[in-house]
């Protein structure tokens, strides 16, 4: 029954009815903006374009993507959400620092993790999962030759989370694999901006080398064998980010 509201005029009831509020209807192009701003502003992040530190000015980014100070607040917004960015109320933004200590805190948990996936993966892969990694890791060694280290380092973050990626489809587990997603963005991003520049430039071999072994492990369905290559492997970044 509709509820009765009074007729001020006559001061009988009658019935009205209820008016319900309308769902809020986002811009489409509005959004996809927002959407490019944060995309493009999250790979500069992920690629160590800045240092961990650095002041990032809304008014120079707005200029430099042709947006208006929404799409690019919104996606500092994001990005603090990410724990890329550090957001000051009335002072600015900062790309995220974070303590040394943190910075290994955070790999020790990551390695246990991504060691847990693999070990889950070495039992569930398949042929084709298992081509697929061997062909994204031929394109890495590749990658070797390269001698320009910018192209090295991002060429190397790209195929890594690529590899990786195939791992954790070879789990079969999405909420593993969406999980594994945001913590690699932190890492890449702890990579690039708590140390030196370019550091995956230097250490692709190693790494590198370090794939080859969990490769063997999954081929060969090592449970343990591949949980303790991988949790080897990403708790070696530390190293790799504090090299000098």
């Amino acid at each position: 029954m509709a509820p009765v509201a009074s007729d001020a005029g006559t001061g009988r009831g009658y019935p009205r009815p209820v008016t319900r509020p309308q769902p809020v209807r986002l811009d489409r192009a509005t959004s996809r903006l927002n959407h490019a701003v944060y995309d493009q502003l999250k790979e500069r992040l992920l690629d160590g374009v800045y240092v961990a530190g650095e002041q990032l000015s809304t008014e120079q980014l707005r200029l430099e993507f042709g947006v208006s100070k929404q799409p690019v607040m919104e996606a500092l917004r994001r990005l603090s959400g990410d724990g890329l960015v550090d957001i000051y109320p009335q002072v600015g933004s900062r790309v995220a620092s974070y303590p040394s200590q943190e910075v290994g805190d955070f790999f020790v948990m990551f390695g246990g993790f991504e060691g847990t996936i693999a070990g889950i993966a070495a039992t569930r892969r398949t042929p084709e999962q298992l081509a697929e990694m061997d062909a994204i890791s031929h394109e890495i060694d590749q990658l070797r030759a390269e001698v320009d280290p910018s192209t090295r380092a991002r060429g190397y973050r790209l195929l890594n989370r690529r590899f990786h990626q195939s791992i954790h489809l070879m789990a079969h587990s999405r909420v593993m694999a969406q999980t594994s997603s945001r913590m690699w963005d932190l890492s890449d991003f702890l990579i690039n901006t708590a140390g030196s520049p370019n550091p995956l430039s230097d250490a692709l071999d190693r790494r590198h080398g370090d794939h080859e072994r969990i490769r063997v492990a999954l081929h060969e369905g090592d449970q343990a064998a591949a949980r303790r290559e991988m949790e080897h492997h990403i708790v070696g970044t530390v190293g790799v980010i504090h090299e000098p």
